[in-house]
């Protein structure tokens, strides 16, 4: 990973429980000079889920990037 990312994207398989999902994180900036965190995730092969975060500063921004990607690699997403 760089060293100031713009995305993130992982899987996490698992066959022997039926499991194949896939998470994906995207810094990007909005039209109102904020920043956001676009979260996708769901099932490999499906549309899944999307939430959007803003934030005013970068720094509070690169937290939660960092929060998130730590949370996810813990949790066995490679």
């Amino acid at each position: 990973m760089s060293e100031s990312p713009q995305s993130f994207h992982v899987t996490r398989c698992d066959p022997d429980r039926n499991m194949a999902r896939y998470y994906s994180l995207t810094m990007q900036p909005t039209l109102f000079g904020e920043m956001s965190l676009v979260r996708n995730w769901g099932r490999i092969g499906t549309r899944g889920q999307q939430k959007v975060d803003t934030f005013s500063n970068s720094s509070a921004l690169q937290k939660a990037f960092e929060k998130l990607t730590k949370q996810k690699c813990q949790k066995g997403y490679k």
